[in-house]
């Protein structure tokens, strides 16, 4: 599976923790992720991860459009509802890609959860 991972600010640290968690099913898999995001799971868990730009940056764009092109599986995407995001309608777009393209996304920690499940139920990535 080809799985993004962002994280707004606030939401990187639980990111990173979720991950780590279950880190044994994540690393079967090609992980893709925005700038800082993608360096903390790097650098903290040791994984390999694609690294677009930061989110504000063009990362959700380039996001989007791995999405948009079919090469996205599924979208981890912890969101930080209780701050107003001057780049929010990149993020509009990338949850609007996601859904006219049909790939799962997590946008909390008990979603999140429920789609590592699936994961884990799946078995390794081939």
């Amino acid at each position: 599976m080809r799985i993004g991972l962002i994280a707004h600010d606030r939401k990187k640290e639980e990111l990173v923790a979720f991950i780590g968690r279950h880190r044994d099913v994540f690393c079967q898999h090609t992980l893709y992720a925005t700038g800082h995001t993608g360096q903390l799971l790097t650098d903290r868990l040791g994984l390999s991860v694609h690294c677009f730009m930061a989110g504000p940056e063009g990362g959700d764009q380039q996001m989007g459009s791995k999405i948009a092109e079919g090469e996205m599986d599924w979208l981890f995407f912890l969101r930080d509802p209780l701050f107003a995001h001057p780049h929010e309608p990149d993020v509009s777009a990338l949850l609007r890609i996601s859904d006219v393209r049909g790939i799962p996304v997590a946008t909390n920690l008990a979603t999140a959860e429920a789609l590592v499940a699936s994961l884990r139920a799946a078995g390794p990535a081939s």
